[in-house]
């Protein structure tokens, strides 16, 4: 992934203005919660909807139109702020962009995402583009798990 990457620990709000203001963006009350948020789901490991995004705003007083969330996560996305996943359920996830490769774990039972890295597999991807002539511009691998029995 190339571009903002600000990884998990985007520290206080003094630094996601920052983070904003580099990238363009005008500070605003709806970008800056937004991004707090997010970054309380990825310290927990979580990937979150538009949809549980607008509700935690509601539920926190903050009146922001769903659509408002929608744009805003089109724009970090756009920026490389954030990335959107879709896995099978149909229905797009976010999480901060990490700036390093991970993948995910997806139970088809719960719909439960859990994340994580190998530098195995991640070398293993890069030789197998290399032996056919490419270098990864991004990747995106996606395990659809049940529980073992």
């Amino acid at each position: 992934m190339t571009g903002a990457s600000p990884g998990c620990d985007l520290g206080p709000p003094e630094a996601r203005e920052r983070l904003l203001r580099s990238l363009g963006l005008k500070i605003t009350k709806t970008r800056v919660r937004m991004l707090e948020l997010l970054q309380l789901h990825a310290i927990r490991e979580q990937h979150v909807s538009a949809e549980d995004l607008h509700r935690q705003l509601c539920d926190s007083g903050e009146n922001f139109a769903l659509a408002t969330v929608y744009r805003v996560l089109g724009q970090f996305e756009a920026l490389h702020i954030v990335e959107r996943h879709q896995f099978d359920s149909g229905r797009s996830v976010f999480e901060l962009a990490k700036g390093n490769d991970h993948y995910h774990l997806v139970s088809v039972d719960d719909g439960k995402v859990l994340e994580f890295s190998d530098p195995v597999i991640s070398e293993r991807l890069a030789a197998i583009a290399a032996n056919q002539g490419f270098s990864i511009l991004e990747q995106d691998l996606t395990i659809y798990v049940r529980p073992a029995r």
